[in-house]
């Protein structure tokens, strides 16, 4: 059975300490105070992040949000640039970081693509992603070795990418942490499911009425029961999959003016086609975990209704007047900009009231197997559904896969793992062997992988500094890695 995490400390609705580590963020962060001021919850927040200039903007917006009209709760916001000050004490910890894209993310994208590497994302596996967990994970040991000392028994909501590493590394570090990972692509899934049954079976639908049994690895998500009101969806799914919404074809040109972001679920109908359950997750991010449709290029990719985040759309990140994804704050506070007060679709107020007693709340989360997923590794962080309620997250047993899916998922929870165990010492060697053996690499010779993986390492050195760069027999082999 499933086992619940508790804290031992109960959490006042009217007087809420939220520590925001990440605080600085150009994304979540803007979203995170406009649902806030929204709520029936009241408290204050701590912003921590390394780059102290965002997170006194975020301050400043916070507090100014507080003043809008629509704003009916009582917070109030105050940047530090101490983690320890943003700890002490905390009911709530929030993990939302990223290093400057245009020095990581852009390399993650185009070095890959060298090597014949058509990622759609590169941010939660394949090369890319095992990067990014590189280079966040021994910071978020940091955070988990500080929130054992500061606030050991504080709820941790983490939305850090990649989600499963990073979750994972910060039970490997504290293993009583009381740690969320959150994602909202599942949400996108029931999103997707009452559009669906609205069309198909005329029923007035919202994401709410959408109850699925979800299960698998964060972004490789499955779905084998699905209903909206109790009404079971699998036939009209079923059907769906074998008509024509289930087999369109796309190209480059169809693409050309769509957004990054869009999702033609061609990938999904694909894979509920040959496995028989439905994946759970945009197809954007499928297909770094089912590989087959990252193979040839651009247009492999593009004719599944697939786009490419390319290195130039997430050099813009940094810089939110640039960016089509990211918040500019300074515009809504200087008044360049209308301001609305909206919500974010995201269910991070939900699980709080739920953890501070105000109802039970059920949503997927990323927690480390327990019997949830009956045959998956225990201790792997899993998705599945939980039962949010006052001072308690129980994860749902949502059973097994077919063994075609099992193997798939298992190959990434052994990627995962064997860089989480790498990590602990920051051995190299052992995080290359975690690289090798991933399913996007495993289509290149090794002695390539070792190149790619060299080359990656000296494009982002100095976001590497915890690992053992100077004792790696596999840097000291390659060409691409060059020596002191």
């Amino acid at each position: 059975m499933a086992q619940a995490i508790h804290s031992s400390t109960a959490t006042d609705p009217d007087d809420i300490t939220i520590a925001y580590l990440g605080g600085g963020s150009r994304q979540w962060a803007p979203n995170l105070i406009q649902d806030l001021a929204q709520s029936d919850l009241d408290g204050r927040v701590r912003l921590y992040d390394e780059y102290y200039e965002s997170t006194e903007r975020n301050a400043r917006f916070g507090n100014w949000v507080q003043e809008r009209e629509g704003a009916v709760a009582d917070w109030s916001y105050e940047a530090t640039d101490s983690l320890e000050t943003a700890l002490a004490g905390a009911d709530v910890v929030i993990l939302s970081t990223q290093y400057d894209p245009a020095e990581t993310f852009v390399h993650d994208l185009d070095i890959p693509k060298r090597y014949g590497i058509y990622g759609a994302v590169a941010a939660t596996i394949g090369p890319g992603g095992i990067f990014r967990a590189m280079r966040t994970v021994p910071l978020y040991r940091a955070f988990a070795a500080a929130i054992r000392e500061h606030c050991p028994d504080a709820w941790v909501f983490n939305y850090t990418n990649p989600v499963h590493f990073v979750t994972r590394a910060l039970y490997d570090e504290y293993p009583d942490i009381n740690a969320l990972g959150l994602c909202h692509e599942v949400l996108g899934t029931r999103h997707r499911l009452a559009r669906y049954a609205r069309e198909h079976l005329d029923m007035d639908a919202e994401r709410s009425d959408i109850s699925v049994n979800v299960k698998g690895i964060n972004h490789f998500t499955w779905v084998d029961e699905a209903r909206c009101k109790g009404v079971d969806l699998w036939p009209m799914l079923e059907e769906l999959r074998g008509g024509a919404e289930g087999h369109r074809a796309f190209t480059g040109e169809d693409l050309a003016d769509e957004s990054v972001f869009v999702d033609n679920w061609q990938v999904t109908w694909e894979l509920f086609r040959r496995f028989g359950v439905l994946p759970a997750a945009g197809d954007r991010h499928l297909v770094e975990y089912a590989t087959w449709f990252i193979q040839g290029g651009k247009e492999g990719l593009n004719r599944w209704g697939v786009k490419r985040t390319g290195s130039d759309y997430r050099a813009k990140h940094w810089t939110p007047a640039e960016s089509d994804q990211t918040t500019d704050v300074e515009a809504w506070l200087a008044g360049e900009r209308e301001f609305e007060l909206s919500e974010s679709n995201e269910v991070f107020v939900d699980i709080l009231r739920g953890l501070v007693g105000k109802g039970d709340y059920v949503t997927n989360i990323n927690l480390p197997n327990t019997g949830q997923v009956s045959d998956l590794q225990n201790d792997a962080v899993v998705e599945t559904n939980a039962l949010v309620r006052a001072n308690e997250v129980k994860p749902v047993a949502a059973g097994g896969f077919p063994r075609p899916v099992r193997g798939v998922v298992r190959g990434h929870i052994d990627t995962i793992e064997t860089v989480i165990e790498a990590s602990a010492d920051g051995d190299v060697d052992a995080a290359f062997q975690g690289f090798l053996i991933d399913q996007q690499i495993r289509t290149l010779q090794t002695e390539d992988a070792r190149e790619l993986f060299a080359e990656l390492v000296a494009a982002e050195e100095s976001y590497l500094q915890d690992w053992d760069l100077e004792d790696s027999t596999v840097l000291a082999e390659s060409a691409a890695y060059p020596a002191e």
